[in-house]
């Protein structure tokens, strides 16, 4: 038998404490995570662009980078907007319903990211270890079925932890010590006893994170064995050079989701500033990573830049 908690009274709305236990430095907070936002806006949109209007980044590489500025974008509008919003108002109040759609959005949209992190890991292992069979094996339309996959599997796995959070009812009191609709913080507000649930999706989430994470280190294990097995100096520098901004991301993305999946729950206001890094400066350096680091995207948009002066005069 399911134990229930003492208070019954069925919720309709949730009030995203957030970041209301720092009062004095919401404002301030407010204005860092504007600009953090518009930036990263600004730099997925210029990736997104970029890959589309340039003919010479229409290339599986390219195609996988556009739809990780993509998903992470989306991923970034099922947070950040509500959360700015509720630094400056009162009312952080979200429905049960909004609730539900924005936990099974970002946790779709953050296993989408892992996922396609992953295919550019293993798009990266084929361009080196295979690259004379490459063009076959890694076409613009298997690209494109691929990132088709990640979406449905990211989103699989988010309406089966949804959906368990969410089948039963929420009772008093309807606090959530977050500022987004955080999967442990809310199971534990449904009335029926919580803890198979929360062990339930945090075992999903994990075993998730860690398997799309080792099948990037297996990966990097053939890459590097291939690269080292290289002659000359400059050829090692090439394939180096191709992969560090991909394993770069990979290391800040993982390793802030692992401080934030696999670590023992605490407080709510600690768990609020531990899900920032994730959730609002993984987004912000990703698109600055492959941007800067990469030659290609230089000369794109330089190439744009250059147009449009021509244009100008």
């Amino acid at each position: 038998m399911q134990t229930m908690k003492v208070n019954q009274t069925v919720l309709k709305e949730f009030i995203l404490v957030g970041f209301s236990v720092y009062p004095h430095v919401q404002a301030f907070l407010f204005v860092v995570f504007l600009c953090l936002y518009l930036l990263t806006l600004t730099g997925n949109l210029a990736i997104m662009g970029l890959t589309w209007v340039d003919r010479s980044l229409h290339t599986p590489m390219y195609l996988f980078l556009g739809a990780l500025s993509f998903s992470e974008t989306c991923y970034t509008l099922t947070i950040i907007p509500k959360m700015l919003a509720d630094l400056l108002t009162e009312n952080k109040s979200i429905s049960v319903m909004g609730c539900g759609l924005q936990m099974c959005f970002f946790l779709g949209l953050g296993g989408t990211n892992c996922i396609i992190l992953t295919l550019m890991g293993y798009d990266r292992f084929l361009a080196i270890c295979n690259p004379l069979r490459y063009p076959l094996l890694m076409t613009n339309g298997v690209c494109g079925q691929l990132v088709a996959s990640a979406w449905g599997g990211g989103f699989l796995v988010s309406l089966i932890e949804t959906a368990l959070i969410f089948r039963g009812s929420f009772c008093s009191p309807n606090l959530v010590k977050h500022f987004f609709c955080h999967m442990r913080t809310v199971a534990r507000l449904a009335c029926i006893d919580s803890d198979l649930t929360e062990s339930i999706v945090t075992m999903i989430s994990v075993s998730g994170l860690m398997g799309t994470f080792l099948l990037i280190i297996i990966t990097y294990v053939f890459i590097l064995s291939t690269v080292f097995r290289i002659p000359s100096a400059k050829g090692k520098q090439k394939a180096f050079s191709t992969c560090a901004s991909h394993l770069t991301v990979v290391i800040i993305h993982f390793g802030f989701a692992a401080i934030v999946y696999m670590k023992p729950e605490t407080s709510g206001g600690d768990d609020t500033l531990m899900s920032v890094p994730y959730t609002v400066i993984t987004p912000f350096l990703s698109p600055l990573i492959f941007s800067l680091r990469n030659k290609d995207m230089k000369n794109a948009f330089r190439k744009v830049l250059g147009k449009r002066s021509f244009l100008n005069k």
